[in-house]
């Protein structure tokens, strides 16, 4: 075909296809339009029901975990759903807590005091007394019937010179020395050295405390501390173990005001109170050494002790911690080894620092003892080199009585503070039959409340 052809050929479109395109486009247009409107109705139906049920929806997760929560307890048994009966007394903090200390040993959880069954316990009496292979056999406590007198009044300290009085004797430097170097017949001060010299107790009280054979004791002078009561003992032990606390006539006022009176049994619960006139020291910390460690003279026929001190709730059968802690072990004294250090130099540092002690009274201690050649060791017999005191468990037999006077005679010389001097005696005196055990056995033996009110100090008054 020619290209003319080509060019002649047309064609055409008529007005009514073009009609009907248009009106198909517009439909489809109008179908969008249409389908748009009802999604942004809906939209806005579903906002507006949100809106106003908005409280409802926000409870719905709530109350769909409360749901599956109770499914869950309604499929298990009946025998988890029982329960022990509760105490009706109620308890704060520690208070009263009996439950057992652990700790892991090897990857096994054990009980931090290994203390026998109450079933044995019941039956255990008190060993014979065996006479072990030591240097001391009998210890003689100087005082002013002899011939070591003082020229002192019962308050010296007042004047700022010295804390050795009427009660303590004063015990010289070359005295000192020599109490250390050990023999049969040690004679050596010990407290209780005049007759004028305080820490005096009633008739009654002394005729009391020579009937103890066994006894835990603690102290509260200055008001610093409640009395908490003693839990966790047999009755086998209520009937061989004596429990004294030892009060002054401030913590006396303090503890009837929040209604502890003392009966005309001298008993508050378990506790027989000892109320003690004249306390020898302005120090009310050095007061509270009297009981802690010299046990052994106030309690003259008593064969062991259990200190605790008074911001602690003592919770263990007394008769199965001798026998975990002493007898079992074949020890005469147990301690705790110190939580947080290790070195008795580190200790002075950390008195210093929380304003136990001034520098000038730690550093004269520290110097006496670096002139004695103890060293800055943290280990001694493969144990912490420092004891936490809180707790002491001992027989009295000579050595530990010798150890106790030798201790409390540091304390009266240097810083209260008895951390201190308690490694320089057990190094200096070399005592067999030491268990120092670890920190967690002393949580195990008492409930730890700390002390409730600051000390006031003693007041002299004449």
């Amino acid at each position: 075909m020619s290209s003319s052809m080509l060019n002649r050929i047309s064609i055409s479109v008529s007005d009514d296809d073009e009609v009907a395109g248009r009106m198909r486009v517009r439909v489809r247009q109008k179908r969008k339009k249409l389908g748009s409107r009802r999604w942004r109705e809906l939209c806005q139906r579903i906002v507006g029901k949100a809106i106003r049920w908005w409280t409802v929806l926000l409870f719905l997760p709530a109350i769909a975990l409360l749901l599956l929560e109770s499914s869950k307890l309604a499929r298990k048994p009946q025998a988890e759903l029982k329960s022990e009966p509760v105490s009706i007394e109620v308890s704060t903090g520690n208070l009263n807590r009996l439950d057992a200390t652990t700790r892991v040993v090897n990857g096994v959880r054990e009980p931090c005091l290994k203390i026998l069954s109450p079933e044995k316990i019941q039956k255990l009496e008190f060993p014979a007394g065996v006479e072990g292979n030591v240097p001391i056999k009998r210890v003689v406590y100087k005082s002013d019937s002899g011939e070591h007198h003082i020229a002192a009044t019962l308050w010296p300290q007042y004047a700022g010179t010295t804390r050795f009085n009427l009660f303590t004797g004063n015990q010289t430097l070359h005295e000192r020395e020599k109490s250390f170097k050990v023999n049969e017949t040690a004679v050596v001060h010990c407290g209780f050295y005049s007759e004028n010299g305080g820490f005096m107790i009633s008739d009654d009280d002394k005729n009391y405390m020579r009937t103890c054979k066994a006894v835990v004791s603690t102290c509260a002078f200055g008001g610093g501390d409640d009395l908490y009561q003693p839990i966790g003992m047999l009755e086998a032990s209520l009937e061989k173990v004596c429990y004294v606390a030892f009060w002054d006539e401030i913590s006396r006022l303090a503890q009837e005001a929040e209604g502890r009176v003392i009966g005309d049994d001298h008993m508050i619960g378990k506790w027989h109170i000892v109320v003690v006139k004249d306390l020898p020291f302005a120090d009310q910390r050095l007061n509270g050494k009297i009981p802690k460690m010299l046990s052994h003279r106030l309690f003259p026929e008593a064969r062991y002790s259990i200190w605790v001190d008074s911001k602690s709730q003592f919770r263990r059968d007394p008769l199965g911690v001798l026998e975990a802690l002493l007898w079992r072990r074949n020890s005469v004294l147990a301690i705790s080894e110190h939580g947080a250090r290790s070195s008795l130099y580190d200790e002075g540092k950390a008195i210093v620092k929380k304003h136990k002690a001034t520098p000038e009274e730690v550093e004269v201690q520290l110097n006496q003892y670096r002139q004695d050649g103890i060293p800055d060791d943290k280990r001694l017999n493969g144990k912490k080199a420092l004891a936490e005191a809180s707790v002491i468990v001992r027989e009295h037999t000579p050595m530990t009585n010798l150890f106790m006077c030798l201790w409390f005679n540091e304390v009266v010389r240097f810083t209260s503070r008895d951390q201190l001097s308690f490694p320089y005696v057990l190094r200096r005196l070399k005592m067999p039959g030491l268990n120092m055990f670890p920190v967690c056995t002393r949580k195990d033996l008492v409930n730890s409340m700390g002390h409730k009110h600051k000390v006031k100090p003693l007041v002299r008054t004449n």
